[in-house]
């Protein structure tokens, strides 16, 4: 079993700095009503990032192994959360923005699906919780994508 470490330190009030074993670190703050400098995303929409990346990552990656001609895959993601303290997140819909040229929608459904049910480790474990939904669209592109080198 593979172990994963992290630390967060108090930079100054509520503000807070953080960082993982891959040794990036991220900045954490609350709002300035609670004693927060509002310097940094709040720890909460830290994990709709988590899941956003998580799962953008494995789309991404599919849709290339798939030789789609995806120039850019955006997700959109929306959670509803509890009135009540602790105010945790109750359900999370996802909409993915997929733009390029001749995307199969059965290609970019077959990518969400594989992340959702065999790849995203986030997904995974926020699903045990609260109710995750997607919805996705597909943008033509208006422009061939520029070639790489």
């Amino acid at each position: 079993m593979a172990t994963t470490h992290a630390v967060v330190r108090q930079v100054q009030g509520l503000t807070l700095a953080g960082k993982a074993d891959s040794n990036h670190w991220i900045m954490m703050d609350g709002p300035a009503a609670f004693g927060g400098a509002d310097a940094g995303t709040r720890p909460k929409e830290l994990i709709l990032l988590a899941l956003g990346g998580c799962t953008a990552s494995d789309v991404i990656s599919i849709l290339k192994k798939k030789r789609a001609d995806v120039d850019q895959v955006e997700v959109h993601l929306t959670a509803e959360q509890s009135a009540e303290h602790p105010t945790v997140y109750t359900s999370i819909h996802m909409e993915y923005v997929v733009t390029g040229r001749g995307v199969r929608a059965q290609d970019v459904a077959r990518a969400i699906e594989l992340s959702e049910t065999k790849y995203c480790a986030v997904s995974a474990m926020l699903r045990r919780a609260i109710a995750i939904s997607h919805t996705y669209r597909i943008q033509e592109a208006s422009e061939p994508a520029p070639a790489t080198a």
